[in-house]
């Protein structure tokens, strides 16, 4: 009796044991299905492009994104050249058309926090290379995110020129030095043998920092030099590296191949001349090369750094500088989960699948921040930065500069540039801008 009695009770649970088990794996069914009917859902996601240059490639590679991810359809809005990212981003977010992905700079990334989805799960951030994360962070240290591209500038050179002029762009490590190079040049071309270009995006942005970043090579006191122009209390007229910078810019002048209305050349019309070999030299970044293509796909170009001394172990002398200077943030104010989803999966996709990492290095020429890609950069300019970068040769990218920063004092460099202003009424002008600084 106590036999069937004890066997009774054990047929009863085993018989509960595999109601459970049966209800459990019913329950994982139902979440699998419901997980596929919703990667089956067709999502819309717009990404904001504030980098004009890589508009054509991203526009391509997005069509490669679509062949693996069918369901999610994706539109690529342009910001247009001269207008900032961040009146475009404000603009489309007024308007309720917020951008699933926004691609902005820097310093524009405290403004739109709140809207920011936190990233700081994704597998993309173990793979980042040391200090790429530093000016994705949220007040409160999460990753809010993404770093696109890591660039860098300095002073562009057309091998091709300068070995017919019998000038070794490793020979140059002082202003003189770049001064006897120009020379030369000129005498080879027989016409002005530099490119100064007037945009104020790269006179405000991108030459005006190099003033910054040289005062040390220790980042916490050039941080001590951007609080001290706030507070009044840093006096740029007297500034040794500011001043160096500037003393270089005069000597460029001298040597521009449009000096005689110098506000008229253009961003393309620099590409083309260097390209060309028109010209030797040309100040600007590795983001010009796309541009360059457009007129020689062949150039044999690199970079040296931009020289602020006559003294060759002068910090900034033998650096050039790199950093990440586009961001791209995912957005939570007007995009839902799924397009939230689909935003973080073409990150993913750049980052992790082959095509993602082609557009990124091979097609829209970008140096990423990410260690797992080993793609080499295909172009001269992509090469000759990451040589610098390998050789720890570089100067700190300001990439999270005050939004209006390019506008506002890239409009007084380029006062000065035009000779409407002189240098005391320009450092007036960079002091005054800093102290109205929050």
């Amino acid at each position: 009796m106590k036999q069937r009695k004890f066997l009774s009770v054990l047929m009863s649970v085993l018989v509960f044991i595999v109601m459970i088990a049966s209800l459990f794996s019913g329950c994982k069914k139902s979440t699998s299905n419901d997980s596929g009917s919703s990667s089956a859902k067709k999502v819309k996601i717009t990404i904001l492009n504030s980098k004009n240059e890589i508009q054509v490639p991203f526009e391509s590679g997005v069509k490669e994104f679509q062949k693996k991810y069918p369901n999610i359809e994706v539109s690529v809005s342009l910001c247009p050249a001269g207008q900032s990212p961040f009146e475009k981003l404000s603009s489309m977010t007024a308007s309720g058309n917020a951008p699933a992905i926004a691609i902005i700079d820097g310093g524009d990334l405290p403004k739109f926090e709140s809207n920011c989805v936190d990233l700081s799960g994704e597998k993309w951030v173990s793979d980042a290379q040391n200090g790429m994360l530093d000016d994705t962070k949220s007040k409160d240290g999460k990753i809010i995110a993404f770093p696109l591209t890591v660039e860098g500038y300095g002073v562009m050179y057309n091998k091709t020129v300068l070995d017919k002029a019998g000038v070794d762009p490793a020979s140059i490590k002082t202003r003189k030095d770049f001064e006897a190079a120009l020379k030369k040049v000129k005498e080879s071309l027989g016409t002005e043998p530099l490119e100064l270009s007037p945009m104020d995006w790269s006179l405000g942005n991108h030459f005006l920092p190099v003033g910054y970043v040289t005062q040390d090579k220790d980042s916490a006191k050039i941080d001590d030099f951007i609080k001290g122009l706030k507070s009044g209390s840093v006096k740029l007229s007297s500034n040794t590296a500011l001043n160096g910078v500037f003393d270089t810019f005069d000597m460029m002048k001298n040597y521009n191949r449009g000096k005689k209305d110098p506000l008229a050349s253009t961003y393309e019309q620099g590409a083309a001349v260097i390209a060309k070999g028109t010209v030797g030299f040309w100040f600007m970044g590795n983001w010009a090369w796309p541009e360059i293509t457009k007129t020689s796909a062949n150039a044999d170009l690199g970079f040296i750094p931009l020289p602020i001394s006559d003294n060759a172990a002068d910090y900034g002398n033998s650096q050039i500088a790199a950093g990440v200077t586009k961001f791209a943030f995912v957005d939570k104010s007007q995009n839902n989960a799924d397009q939230q989803k689909a935003a973080k999966d073409f990150l993913n996709w750049l980052v992790y699948d082959d095509a993602g990492q082609k557009l990124m290095v091979e097609k829209a020429a970008i140096v990423p921040a990410f260690k797992n890609i080993t793609l080499e950069p295909a172009d001269p300019l992509g090469k000759s930065l990451k040589k610098y970068m390998n050789d720890n040769k570089t100067l700190k990218f300001m990439s999270s500069l005050p939004a209006d920063h390019w506008k506002v004092l890239g409009a007084d460099f380029q006062k000065y540039f035009a000779g409407r202003e002189k240098r005391d009424e320009f450092c007036t002008s960079i002091e005054k801008y800093w102290k109205n600084q929050k």
